[in-house]
Parts: structure tokens; C-alpha cells; sequence
């Protein structure tokens, strides 16, 4: 895996009204860093020019601890130590990779199987792991599926270890990295007390906290996923999050027929009849996650089980059937 680049920018905006009582001059700061296969942005406006650039510094730093935590791209993350060890042997691991992995399986659970990080070895089978994609045979399929589960990952909480029931199994970040890495860079930026800011992560899982000046809050655009060029709809987000599993995201075709990377681990498949979910919720975390679910299982299932404070908005593969908000 590439090192983490890092990049930094800040413009000056002023933004004081006439009179007495003119709001005091306002900066924008904003910068970028590759980790975990993603491209982090952030984005800030606050008084101090200097302070600024500190804190989105700090944010794009603890993407990159994050990268050395979470990714299976580098053999010395506790991520993948996990995966490397926990099937002969229980492997201790940091009290945050614990508590992660303890609300992935809980995921799991809540989605009927339909969220799991243990997918990893369909991932490899279907060429999305470091790749784009291939058509596999049934049989690796079946084989890659055998190992697939979550009650495989097996949680110690007394000594906070991790151990897998069967030999083959491999914990997948994919889904739960980004927005878990997107609402811990927001908790720097309140602790700092940013009260505006953008934190995106490919652009796929994004934090709108507070509103830019002047502005109601965040207005960010829902790609069309026949067109990506084109927007489906648009919103205006404050203090909450948005993400978005897509079939345009990364797929492949073969024998006439379109695979994207969204996999269905209770079949081995990748997930039909769905072009596209976009979830808001208030964590980024559960944004990220709840796109998967909702995606493979439908807006039916969705309508029956989704979080009271939770939007969902559906692009189904069915022709005639335009994109709409889940009522």
C-alpha cells in the first residue's frame, strides 16, 4: 500500500458584516490524506488562520493511526495481525479494535447476516480485494463461502481477545473502516471546538457538522448511479452523516451480466436488484454500515426495520422505477 499523502490548504474568507455588531473574521482550512485505500478531505472554518491549520493537521493524522489500526493492507495492523493469528490462537488486541469488532458482530446480528466483516475471503475469491473484480468458479465460491461468518469471530471480553472458530476465516474492513475513521476525525474537530466543518471519506461516507457561513448547512448531491455524472437528489445535511453503497463504485462485467463489489455474505454473490442506497444517520459509522443491509435486502425489509432516526434513499434495478426517499 501506498504511504498516506498528506495535503493541506487554507483560504482566507471574510466574512464580517458592516455595523457594530459584524461577526468577526472567519477562515477556511482544509486538507487531504490517502488511508485505507480512501481519500480523507477536510474541511473548516473557524477565527484563528494558525489554529486552523493545527486542527486539520491533527484530523488527517488520525486518519493515517487509523490506516495502522484498521487496514488489511498492512501486515503490521492490528487489523491484520487479527487476521493472520486468530485461528490458531487468541490474539490480544487494543481496547478501540475490540469495542469495534464487538459492534460489528452486533451488526450482524440486528442485519440478519446481511453486514459482515468476516466476507473476506469472498472478497478474494471475486478478485475485490487490491482489484477490480472476476467472474470465479461455483466451487471456489462454495468454498470461500464455508468460511464465511460472523459467529466464526469469537470475542473474549475478559481478556479482550479475538479468536477464530475455524481455520480460513478473514475479517474485511471494507465496510465499517471509513465511516468509523470519519466520526473519530469529527471528535477531534469538537474537541478543538470546530462548530462547521466536512469530513469525507472517498465522498462515499461524509460528516456535515454544523453549516458553512451563511448557510443552512451542508448541501451535498446523491449521484444518479445509471449516470454518475448526474445527481439523483440533493440534501442539505447539519451535524449528521450520509453514506452511500453504489454498484457504480467498483464492479465488473462478465457473460452479459454487471457484478458489483457489494457482496452478499449469506450467498457468495454479489447483491442484485439494487443500483444504489444512500443512508443519513447521525453517526457516520452507522450510515456506512446500514448501506450494506439495506442494499441487499431491499426497500421492504428496510421499511420494517429501519432506525427511527434514519433517511433512506433507494436506486432499484427495476426499469421504470424512479429513485424516492423510503417513506
Amino acid at each position: 500500500m501506498k504511504r498516506p499523502v498528506l495535503s493541506l490548504f487554507f483560504v482566507t474568507a471574510l466574512l464580517a458584516a458592516p455595523g457594530p455588531a459584524a461577526k468577526p473574521e472567519l477562515f477556511r482550512a482544509e486538507g487531504s490524506v490517502d488511508a485505507m485505500g480512501s481519500t480523507y478531505s477536510i474541511v473548516i472554518y473557524g477565527e484563528y488562520r494558525e489554529r486552523l491549520q493545527a486542527i486539520v493537521a491533527q484530523g488527517l493524522e488520525e486518519a493515517r493511526r487509523l490506516d495502522h489500526l484498521l487496514s488489511n493492507y498492512i501486515p503490521g495492523s492490528e487489523w491484520s495481525q487479527v487476521n493472520r493469528s486468530a485461528a490458531s490462537q487468541a490474539v490480544p488486541v487494543s481496547p478501540e479494535l475490540f469495542q469495534l469488532l464487538s459492534a460489528c458482530v452486533e451488526y450482524s446480528k440486528e442485519s440478519e447476516g446481511a453486514f459482515d466483516i468476516s466476507v473476506g475471503p469472498l472478497m478474494k475469491v471475486w478478485g475485490f480485494y487490491k482489484g477490480s473484480g472476476h467472474l470465479p468458479h461455483r466451487a471456489e465460491v462454495r468454498g470461500a463461502l464455508g468460511q464465511v461468518g460472523y459467529r466464526n469471530i469469537l470475542l473474549d471480553a475478559t481478556t479482550q481477545t479475538v479468536r477464530f472458530a475455524q481455520p480460513g476465516v478473514e475479517l474485511d474492513p471494507g465496510g465499517v473502516g471509513k465511516g468509523y475513521a470519519v466520526d473519530k476525525i469529527v471528535d477531534i474537530l469538537k474537541s478543538n471546538g470546530i462548530h462547521a466543518g466536512l469530513v469525507s471519506a472517498a465522498g462515499s461516507s461524509i460528516y456535515a457538522l454544523g453549516a458553512p457561513p451563511g448557510e443552512p448547512g451542508w448541501q451535498l448531491n446523491i449521484k444518479d448511479p445509471k449516470h454518475p455524472e448526474n445527481t439523483a437528489a440533493s440534501v442539505v445535511l447539519k451535524d449528521e452523516s450520509m453514506s452511500t453503497s453504489g454498484n457504480y463504485e467498483k464492479f465488473f462485467f462478465a457473460e452479459g451480466k454487471m457484478y458489483s463489489h457489494i457482496m452478499d455474505p449469506r450467498t457468495g454473490y454479489p447483491s442484485q436488484g439494487m443500483l444504489s442506497v444512500s443512508v443519513i444517520a447521525p453517526r457516520t459509522l452507522d450510515s456506512e454500515v446500514w448501506a450494506k443491509p439495506y442494499y441487499i435486502l431491499g426497500r421492504q425489509w428496510a421499511a420494517q426495520h429501519r432506525h427511527k432516526d434514519f433517511r433512506i434513499f433507494f436506486c432499484e434495478d427495476r426499469a421504470g422505477l424512479p429513485c424516492a426517499w423510503l417513506q
